[in-house]
């Protein structure tokens, strides 16, 4: 079995790992280049773009996964670092407010800047900003207490305009972003490297995370681990097969990866291996056993190449992406 911290710190010296906290619908993700600057220990990562710090827990517990991409030649892969749902759970503040001078701010620079909780009304991840504009933290104080998203609330054009620090603060740490926010301002689009995404059409569903990640019950998301991908670039562009990648997510995939998953996987692969019809192949009706079962064959084909006999699988089991949304979800 993976030591998890060993994992962690040989993760965040690795500059092809993403990392991510947050919760369905505001996310703060961390990132780094190959060579950036930064400053470092074991468990935290700051450069001039943004920062991590990661705070194990005794009750922390991994959830490997692989989900399925819109685009057949894909899968996406993730570490969810996970807490018990009461020692998840954080202000869950519906309106801004006011937590003073950040204190626990990654670079000391920061530490007197004033933070506010944006009151998104998240289970497991305090969204806030921080500022020491005075012009802003004035505008911000004149409407605590007010919903960010109330029709009249004037606050979020000021956020969008001033581009605050983002810090999401969670039972496992903290991730801050000091780029500015993808808006106007960057032709729509969040900066590469550290950035954030607030969606309020999704954190209307209230939930702690995507249903497609297969966290068990009585568990929550709290930071995310999101380790090289074997076919994905750091920029989202395709990239050849690397076999090294892929090796070392199943490690973790096998060890804390969801059982229905890794085996109708492994089952695509034996009966592939053998040269069977799919025809010959019973799948199982679960929604992980799907996925690894598609994930399966995709893999196959990234690490072994065309076949007609893959073609065959491929039209009974994975006949395309039109039934995969951008979440991995099957529609």
């Amino acid at each position: 079995m993976p030591d998890l911290e060993h994992v962690l710190t040989e993760q965040l010296a690795d500059y092809r790992s993403g990392w991510s906290m947050g919760s369905f619908g505001a996310i703060a993700e961390f990132h780094q280049d190959e060579g950036e600057r930064c400053s470092a220990s074991p468990l935290e990562r700051v450069t001039a773009r943004g920062g991590i710090r990661i705070l194990p827990q005794p009750e922390m517990t991994p959830v490997a996964y692989e989900t399925l991409s819109p685009r057949p030649h894909r899968w996406s892969q993730a570490v969810a670092l996970c807490l018990p749902s009461t020692d998840a759970s954080r202000a869950n503040r519906a309106v801004l407010a006011e937590l003073g001078p950040d204190a626990e701010a990654l670079r000391e620079q920061d530490r007197d800047a004033i933070l506010f909780d944006m009151g998104l009304s998240q289970i497991q991840v305090d969204f806030c900003i921080r500022t020491s504009d005075q012009g802003l933290i004035e505008v911000l104080r004149a409407h605590a207490g007010r919903s960010l998203f109330d029709p009249d609330n004037p606050v979020m054009g000021h956020i969008l305009s001033a581009h605050p620090h983002r810090v999401a603060l969670t039972g496992l740490g903290r991730v801050e972003v000091y780029q500015k926010i993808g808006g106007p301002e960057t032709g729509g689009r969040s900066p590469e490297g550290p950035h954030t995404h607030v969606l309020p059409k999704l954190l209307k569903a209230g939930r702690t995370h995507s249903a497609n990640v297969p966290i068990p019950d009585g568990l929550v998301p709290c930071a995310g681990l999101h380790p090289g991908n074997p076919v994905i670039g750091p920029l989202g562009e395709d990239r050849d097969f690397d076999p090294g990648l892929f090796d070392a997510f199943q490690t973790l995939l096998r060890a804390w990866g969801n059982r229905d998953y890794v085996a109708a996987r492994d089952r695509s692969w034996q009966a592939l291996e053998a040269g069977l019809a799919p025809q010959q192949f019973i799948a199982n009706a679960s929604r992980q056993s799907r996925a690894g079962l598609r994930n399966g064959l995709r893999q196959w084909r990234r690490r072994h190449g065309e076949s007609v006999l893959l073609d065959e699988w491929s039209r009974v089991f994975d006949k395309g992406a039109s039934d995969i949304d951008e979440t991995g979800h099957e529609t």
